[in-house]
């Protein structure tokens, strides 16, 4: 499965608050310069690479005198406005000493589910990348609030790595890689590699006390990844980048999907908040998945939510898995009205729906 980072290649590589903050809560400047200093390296190997990084919340605790990670809003807001900016000033610093230089970009799930930003935000991207210029990328917790969120970076990883046409997304923890359980509660078996669609990772959760991601996030990161042929790496913090880029046998290597989802589909499906369901009949799930047709009424057996014409909504089959997500053409109350009947209007154009099927 594995191969090496193609000459010229993009690489998109996050680290998270437990790999780069201490104990005492204060961002780790040693970390902070491995890391650096790994992407700097992968930039002079002729690799553009993208850092996407956690750590604004846990690195203003310890300035608030936080001793532990606050669950209300305004507290989480608060310290990621003091973290944010000394994140940045400690990895500003750290790749001007690689002879590098680096530029904050700041989204949040909102912003990207706006078609006419989402496309701004690649371009911006694009043309940092062109210009030598490292992109440092977080969610902007400090307004981000639930629905309007990724909730980890993991999955924001993921996005960027869409955006712009990454050959290589890796996920650095503070574990090797991905088990069959947790190794901390016993014997478990080292997944070194695994296809996107195995079923030994749908049984893998977790998370740690400093950030908001786990081992279940990466996963899904890592299946977000595999929809634009991206396969994705999860490794130690301590691993040479070098090393994952030139296919060497370090981390869990994810094998992606064979086949790509077009760019529109991808913003569909991921960059969305998803406002209702359909449940769909057996008959419409073949008509989907094997012939790619639109979803008509006919096919439509339950709906849940109250969503507007336009809104995303997740299409799921008789055994309750979610087997696509797409834009409705009617509101929730029209398809409540006409689910079950032959004829009308598609509830989900096939343009406007991806499917899930490997």
């Amino acid at each position: 499965m594995r191969r090496p980072v193609p000459a010229g290649g993009r690489v998109v590589v996050k680290i998270g608050s437990s790999s780069l903050v201490g104990p005492d809560a204060g961002i780790d400047r040693a970390a902070i310069e491995r890391v650096a200093g790994q992407i700097a390296d992968s930039w002079d190997a002729g690799l553009p690479t993208v850092l996407v990084t956690s750590g604004a919340v846990a690195a203003g605790l310890g300035p608030l005198g936080f001793e532990s990670r606050p669950t209300d809003v305004a507290s989480l807001q608060t310290a990621a406005a003091v973290g944010q900016g000394l994140l940045m000033h400690s990895y500003a610093e750290a790749f001007a000493a690689r002879g590098r230089v680096a530029g904050q970009v700041l989204l949040t799930r909102d912003v990207l589910a706006n078609r006419d930003q989402y496309l701004y935000a690649r371009q911006t991207l694009d043309r940092m990348l062109q210009e030598g210029v490292v992109p440092v990328v977080n969610e902007n917790d400090t307004i981000a609030i639930d629905g309007v969120r990724f909730g980890d970076n993991d999955r924001l990883a993921a996005i960027v790595s869409h955006l712009v046409g990454a050959s290589l997304l890796v996920l650095l923890t503070d574990t090797e890689g991905l088990f069959s359980s947790d190794p901390r509660l016993g014997e478990a078996e080292f997944l070194a590699a695994v296809d996107h669609a195995d079923e030994r990772l749908d049984r893998l959760h977790g998370s740690g006390p400093l950030g908001s991601g786990g081992v279940a996030t990466k996963v899904q990161a890592a299946r977000i990844a595999a929809f634009s042929q991206i396969p994705t790496i999860i490794a130690s913090a301590d691993a040479s980048l070098r090393d994952l880029m030139e296919g060497e046998d370090v981390g869990t290597w994810v094998e992606p999907r064979k086949v790509s989802l077009p760019a529109r589909k991808l913003w569909i499906a991921f960059c969305q908040p998803v406002g209702g369901r359909v449940t769909i009949d057996e008959g419409a799930v073949q008509a989907l998945v094997e012939r790619g047709t639109s979803l008509l009424p006919v096919g439509v057996v339950a709906v849940d939510g109250k969503f507007s014409a336009g809104e995303t909504v997740d299409v799921v089959g008789p055994d309750r898995q979610v087997i696509g997500r797409g834009l409705a053409r009617m509101p929730a109350t029209t398809v409540r009205e006409r689910m079950g009947r032959r004829g009308g209007d598609e509830v989900i154009h096939r343009d406007e729906l991806a499917v899930f099927a490997s």
